[in-house]
Parts: C-alpha cells; sequence; structure tokens
C-alpha cells in the first residue's frame, strides 16, 4: 500500500533521482515533470497527497505555477524547494499558504520530514498521544484514588482536561477511556465535597446566619466583613474569596483592573481561548471552588457581594430574589458589587456592564476609553451560558454542539468573531491588570436520577429545593438544613439535593419525555470537577 502520492516539479529533476529512489523504497509514488505546465496538466488529471515545487523553472515560474495548482486544487500541500533564498520569494511563497519550504540542496531526511509533517501528522500525532494517555491512565487512576485536598483534586482535573483537548484533536479510540477516567474521578470528587463542604461554608459564628431581618444593618455589615469565611484555612478559595482575595489586593497595589466573567465558562474552554490570545498576555492560570448550587442565582451574586447567598438575603432583602419569583435573578449585580466596596470601607471607582447580544457589545466598545478613569471595570459576558440552553432547546444547536469536541469548538469560533476578540485586542494595547473567571462551569448529564417534588419545586436539572422532595439518598447530596450551608430556605422544612458526576434529575409521572429531552444536554448547579473547580485567570499585556 502506498505512502502517498507526490508531485515533484523540477527542470533539473535527473539530478534527483536519487532522492526519488529513496522516496520510492519508502513507499511512495512519485510522478516527475520539469515544468510548471506540466505540473499544471497533472493536478488536472490527479489528486496528489503533496506537491514538491522547483522556484526557478524556464516558463512558467514555482510561484506562478503555485497559483494556478491553487485553485484547482486548494487542499494539496505545496512545498516549495528552491536554490533562492531571497527574503522576498519566501515572504510571497508563505503568503500564498505553501505547506513548508525547502532550500537546496536538499536532503532525503529533510524531505521524509516534510512529508511527515504534511501528509501523516494525524496518524502520528494520534499514536504518540495515544501512547502518552495510556502511560498517563495508570498514573492518574493512583492520583484520583491519594487526592485529599482541593489542590489535589484541582491537579487531577487539570491532567484530565490536558488529555480531553489532547484526544479530541485525533482519530483516537481512547476517548471513552477517558470518560470512564473523568466519571471516575468525579465519583471520588463527589465523596470530598459531601466530606468537607458543610465544615467551608458553616457560618464561623452563631448568628452570622441567622440574624434577624430587624438587625441594624450596620452591625449585621460589620459582622460578615469580619466573617465572610475568609478565615477558615481549611477551605480552598471560594466564590465569595475573589473580591476580597483576588481583586482588591490589585487594587490596593495601584493597578487598574479589568474584570471579564464569563457566565458557565469551563477549564476546557479556557484552554481553547488561552491559544487565541497567548501571544498578547503573559498568562497565571489559577482555578478557584464555585459554592453550591453551581447555578448563577447563588454563585455569581456570592462572588459579587463577597456574601454566602443567605447574608445576602437577610442583609440586603431587596437585591436578593427567591427561587419562586419571577424576577430575574442576576438583575441585582452592580449594586452588589457596591455594597461589597462599601462593606470593607473602599472607595474604588468601577463600572458594570453586562452583554447579551452584538448590540450590546457594540456599545460597550464604543464606550472603552472613558472607563479609563475607574479603578475596576466588571465586565459579564452571557454567551456560553446561552449556548448551553440553546443546545439543551434547539436540535439544530444540539446536532452542531454533539458532543464535548464540538462544544468548545462552537466557543472558539464565537470567540473569534466576538467582541471578546476585539475586547482583548484592546485590553493588550492597555496597563490594565486582566481577570477572566466565571460563576460556574457545566457538565454534559447523561445519567438519569429520579426525584419527586411538589409543584414549587425549582426547575433547574442539577440541584431541586423543596419541602416533600423524595430521592435516593445514594445517588445525591442533600443539605437538609440549609443555614448550616448558608442557603435561604424559602420553608422551615427546606431541603436542597443536589446531582452528581453526571446524573441528572428527572421526574417519574413524565420519566421517558424527560429522559429523551434532556439526555446529554450541558447542565449546572450540581457537584462535578466540571461546574465546581473553574477558572481564575490573570493577564497582563506583553510589553513590545
Amino acid at each position: 500500500m502506498s505512502n502517498g502520492l507526490l508531485l515533484w516539479v523540477d527542470d533539473e529533476i535527473e539530478l534527483l533521482r536519487a532522492h526519488i529512489i529513496f522516496l520510492e523504497k519508502k513507499g511512495y509514488e512519485v510522478v516527475t515533470v520539469t515544468n510548471g505546465t506540466d505540473a499544471i496538466d497533472q493536478c488536472r488529471q490527479k489528486t496528489f497527497d503533496l506537491i514538491l515545487l522547483d522556484e526557478m523553472m524556464p516558463g512558467l515560474s514555482g510561484l506562478e505555477t503555485l497559483q494556478s495548482i491553487k485553485e484547482i486544487s486548494p487542499a494539496t500541500p505545496v512545498v516549495m524547494v528552491t536554490k533562492s533564498e531571497e527574503e522576498n520569494i519566501m515572504d510571497q511563497a508563505i503568503g500564498s499558504k505553501i505547506a513548508d519550504y525547502l532550500i537546496k540542496p536538499v536532503n532525503p531526511s529533510q524531505i521524509l520530514l516534510t512529508l511527515k509533517k504534511n501528509i501523516h501528522r494525524k496518524e502520528i500525532v494520534t499514536e504518540i498521544t495515544q501512547s502518552g494517555y495510556q502511560q498517563s491512565f495508570q498514573d492518574i487512576a493512583l492520583q484520583i484514588s491519594d487526592c485529599k485536598t482541593y489542590n489535589d483534586w484541582m491537579n487531577v482535573y487539570k491532567r484530565l482536561v490536558h488529555w480531553e483537548l489532547e484526544l479530541s484533536s485525533t482519530d483516537s479510540s481512547m476517548t471513552e477511556m477517558l470518560n470512564m477516567q473523568k466519571e471516575e474521578a468525579n465519583n471520588g470528587f463527589a465523596k470530598y465535597i459531601k466530606a468537607n463542604y458543610m465544615n467551608w461554608v458553616a457560618p464561623q459564628q452563631a448568628g452570622a446566619s441567622s440574624a434577624s431581618r430587624g438587625t441594624l444593618r450596620l452591625s449585621q455589615m460589620r459582622q460578615a466583613t469580619k466573617n465572610t469565611l475568609a478565615d477558615n484555612e481549611d477551605r480552598p478559595l471560594m466564590s465569595m474569596d475573589i473580591f476580597k482575595k483576588k481583586i482588591f489586593p490589585m487594587l490596593d497595589n495601584g493597578e487598574k483592573v479589568f474584570m471579564i466573567v464569563i457566565d458557565n465558562f469551563r477549564l476546557d474552554q479556557w484552554r481553547m481561548l488561552s491559544q487565541e490570545i497567548g501571544d498578547m498576555f503573559d498568562i497565571d492560570e489559577q482555578t478557584y471552588m464555585s459554592i453550591l448550587p453551581t447555578a448563577t442565582q447563588y454563585a455569581r451574586n456570592a462572588i459579587f457581594s463577597g456574601l454566602m447567598p443567605v447574608q445576602i438575603a437577610q442583609m440586603f432583602p431587596e437585591l436578593w430574589v427567591d427561587e419562586d419569583e419571577e424576577e430575574g435573578k442576576n438583575l441585582n449585580e452592580e449594586p452588589l458589587i457596591r455594597t461589597q466596596i462599601e462593606r470593607f470601607r473602599r472607595r474604588d471607582t468601577f463600572s458594570y456592564h453586562k452583554i447579551n447580544d452584538s448590540a450590546g457589545a457594540d456599545k460597550f466598545l464604543q464606550k472603552f476609553n472613558q472607563l479609563e478613569a475607574n479603578d475596576l471595570n466588571v465586565v459579564v459576558i452571557n454567551f456560553i451560558d446561552m449556548l448551553s440552553h440553546a443546545r439543551t432547546e434547539s436540535k439544530m444547536v444540539r446536532e452542531l454542539a454533539n458532543d464535548e469536541s464540538a462544544y468548545r469548538s462552537i466557543t472558539l469560533s464565537w470567540f473569534r468573531h466576538s467582541v471578546l476578540a476585539d475586547l482583548f485586542k484592546l485590553l493588550s494595547q492597555s496597563n490594565y491588570t486582566v481577570v477572566i473567571t466565571t460563576d460556574h462551569g457545566s457538565i454534559r448529564a447523561s445519567k438519569p436520577v429520579k426525584i419527586i417534588g411538589d409543584r414549587n419545586t425549582n426547575t433547574n436539572l442539577r440541584y431541586k429545593l423543596g419541602k416533600n422532595l423524595n430521592y435516593n439518598a445514594k445517588e445525591v447530596f442533600v443539605i437538609k438544613e440549609p443555614h448550616k450551608a448558608q442557603l435561604p430556605a424559602p420553608n422551615l422544612s427546606t431541603s436542597y439535593v443536589f446531582a452528581t458526576g453526571n446524573s441528572f434529575f428527572a421526574y417519574p409521572n413524565n420519566y421517558n419525555y424527560y429522559v429523551s429531552y434532556y439526555k446529554d444536554t450541558f447542565q449546572h448547579g450540581g457537584i462535578s470537577l466540571e461546574e465546581m473547580i473553574v477558572p481564575l485567570i490573570t493577564l497582563k499585556a506583553r510589553k513590545r
């Protein structure tokens, strides 16, 4: 079986006979011609895997021949082989999208390398990547079983994301094996959360979560400032710590901060985006842990207020919207930021913008230069969350984003043509310290878990809160006393129930419909590495 069909175009082809014999022994079939006109005729008759093209030939030059070949066969890689080292010829050849550029005299191993790069890259990469993951598999399995701390789980998750991205760019059959390992990791992570979460978020003093609405707001604010859980050294950095531990120290250091919050943004999606902006910024990649539920109403409000949800509900009842209310759950983010700045007795000036569509994006970019006067600028971008919901609701979007890799690909395509790409270009020419983060991630939910609730139970598929919830306790994480997790309780007997791993809640009375409609959709609100361990990135523009 041939390794590939090559066309070699050179007016001194007889002098290259030894090279051609070498390639034929390596399993390539080589067609030779001595001028550009014959090369063009050959391309009309056959589809070649690669073309080696001399630049300096009588009649049509190599560059002229290249233009005609590209019109006939635009996908065929063309390697320019020439005696000329003139920079303008190199530039023209590269501008015409050649695959490689070799300078005579070439040796056989140079030619073999360019063939491997341009014809066999995918199978070589697939083979090496598969081998690399196979060698890492057992090591990752041991790492999962040894995880005891947040940093342990973060490192496991980063390794899994690394291999997921590596394997998704190949034709590997190992993806299923990786998915099983991710599932094993998520099962272990759920046990870790069940064992530790309540200790992390427990009120540090009696009264921090039980102050009545009649208590003076000033004293509540002072107490919350002292007592936003930041003194509990055993827990990871969490949603309510972001301003206190990350943003405020930067401002205190005299930096102007531009904070970009991309709703529902996962670590794997960040890694794709980072490849697009890596040449513009120096990047410090960290992560933090989202609070539960991993949903905007709770997690993003916790970021902006620096408080746990029950503290917001008690101290600023006008800024908290209960689950059963029709009102939008994230309409009060700007005033929540203001309350946090005031609570810490700071004088930072800030702006807040939310971008939901291209019209809003254009308006925002027009104002960009006016933002320099502020110490802090906060921008919330909702596209990925909207994509996630659209994928659930729309059959067409579901087809376009039918798996993790496709979901990432759509996210990347959006980024390249979005306000975010334009914003990063502007920020790369500025002195801002840029912080990119999110409120939570999402997981592809594929395993239905039965739950029964009354008509007032919320609709989220990864967490439920209500009075009379019926479930299999082994399949979920339950918080029966919400005040101990600093969560609001609309009723005295309210419980919160969280899905773990890749499961989602389905009602028995309409079970088959629910399962067929929601299986393999991207959901958030529950407990998984993808939802809870989320990016916290700092960028500094590279000085040119």
